[in-house]
C-alpha cells in the first residue's frame, strides 16, 4: 500500500523559519568573499553535489569574483536503503582535478559520510586540495570522522530542516528561506 506523501503546506504550518532569505544572502555574500581569499586568485573546479546545493550552488558562484571552472556530481550511499554502504555514483565529475583546487559546494553538513566519500573520491582523481563549502552545519555530535567544512555559513539545531536546497520529503527546495520542523 502506497503511503501518501506528507503536505508541504502542513509542514510549513508546523515549522519554525529559521533563516529568511536576507540572511541568507547575506551569509552567501560574506562566504563568496572568503572563498576568493583563500583562492588568492588560482582558478578551482566548483564541484555542486547535486541536488541540495544546487540553489545555493548558483548564488554562491555569482558571490565568488575568482574565475571558476564549474562542474557537478550526484553520489548516494543510500540506495533507497536506510544506512548507508559504499559509494554509488549517478554522475562522476567529468573535469579532470588532477593538481587542481576544488570546490565542494554542498547545501548541509549533517553526518557527513556521503560528502566525506566524495571529498575522498576527489583526491583519488588527483585534487591536490579540495575545499569543503557548506551553507549549513547541523550542531550534533554525529560527525563522521575526518570531515569538516572549511567554509560554512549558518549553523542549525538537530531538527528536520527544509528549504533552500533541503527538501521535505521531495518537496520545498525552492523555498526562499530555511525552516525546521517544531519539536515534540
Amino acid at each position: 500500500m502506497n503511503t501518501p506523501t506528507p503536505s508541504l503546506a502542513d509542514a510549513l504550518v508546523g515549522a519554525d523559519l529559521l533563516h529568511d532569505r536576507s540572511e541568507i544572502d547575506a551569509v552567501i555574500a560574506e562566504m563568496g568573499h572568503r572563498i576568493d581569499v583563500a583562492l588568492n586568485g588560482e582558478r578551482a573546479v566548483f564541484l555542486t553535489v547535486m541536488h541540495g546545493a544546487l540553489i545555493f550552488a548558483g548564488q554562491l558562484a555569482l558571490a565568488i569574483r575568482t574565475d571558476l571552472e564549474f562542474d557537478y556530481v550526484h553520489a548516494t550511499r543510500y540506495r533507497g536503503e536506510t544506512t548507508g554502504s559504499e559509494l554509488h555514483w549517478l554522475r562522476e565529475p567529468q573535469v579532470s582535478l588532477v593538481d587542481r583546487v576544488v570546490l565542494l559546494v554542498d547545501d548541509i553538513l549533517d553526518e557527513g559520510h556521503t560528502l566525506k566519500a566524495v571529498r575522498d573520491d576527489c583526491y583519488q582523481r588527483g585534487a591536490k586540495r579540495v575545499l569543503i563549502v557548506s551553507l549549513c552545519t547541523k550542531r550534533h555530535d554525529r560527525l563522521a570522522e575526518g570531515i569538516t567544512a572549511d567554509f560554512h555559513g549558518i549553523e542549525l539545531p538537530d531538527r528536520y530542516v527544509f528549504g533552500f536546497g533541503m527538501d521535505y520529503h521531495e518537496q520545498g527546495r525552492n523555498l526562499p528561506a530555511i525552516y525546521a520542523l517544531k519539536e515534540g
